[in-house]
């Protein structure tokens, strides 16, 4: 199976699960980010705006923000996307991803990377909507990010080697019933 036969595979058992079970699978991991977020004394989060089919992480962000942590998200730019901090209100822009108004880019280190993915192979590289916008991010940042942690809605992992080399790779990948790190 290649990268995107197994995406294919992996966003229909996306689909499958009801709103019933988002809810509860996504409070599970919102709980397990938050206990690694206090273990790792995280100051400068990376993060995202959810789409539909990814976890929600909206009430983290809530929480984190009363906790003044900064908290930074993707800003569209043509094929990639920079940092900026995250602020109300937020708006819906291509592809339907919400992101704030545009304010400074962020170029300082971050902490902890929380990015969404669709899955992942053994080397746990990023399968995601196949639109590049990540793995051209991190081509030029991932010197500025100490550890990128996956999360994922349900557990979707390829046993043979699909992704390449370019794709972004992560420390871990946690799922409401699985926890995967990176082998060296």
């Amino acid at each position: 199976m290649d990268k995107t036969d197994f995406r294919k595979k992996c966003i229909e058992k996306l689909k499958r699960y009801n709103q019933v079970n988002h809810y509860k699978i996504d409070k599970i991991v919102l709980n397990l980010l938050d206990k690694e977020i206090k273990k790792r004394q995280v100051k400068v989060l990376m993060l995202y705006i959810p789409l539909k089919i990814e976890i929600n992480i909206n009430p983290l962000i809530k929480k984190l923000r009363k906790e003044k942590k900064t908290l930074l998200v993707p800003f569209m730019e043509g094929e990639s996307f920079s940092l900026v901090k995250y602020r109300l209100p937020v708006n819906i822009k291509k592809f339907g991803v919400k992101e704030p108004n545009y304010s400074n880019k962020y170029n300082k280190q971050i902490d902890l990377a929380i990015v969404p993915i669709i899955g992942t192979d053994n080397t746990l590289r990023r399968v995601g909507f196949g639109k590049g916008f990540y793995d051209r991010f991190f081509e030029h940042n991932r010197d500025k990010i100490n550890t990128v942690l996956f999360i994922g809605r349900k557990y979707c992992v390829s046993k043979s080697m699909i992704t390449n080399s370019y794709d972004v790779r992560g420390d871990f990948y946690i799922t409401s019933k699985k926890f995967f790190l990176k082998k060296n």
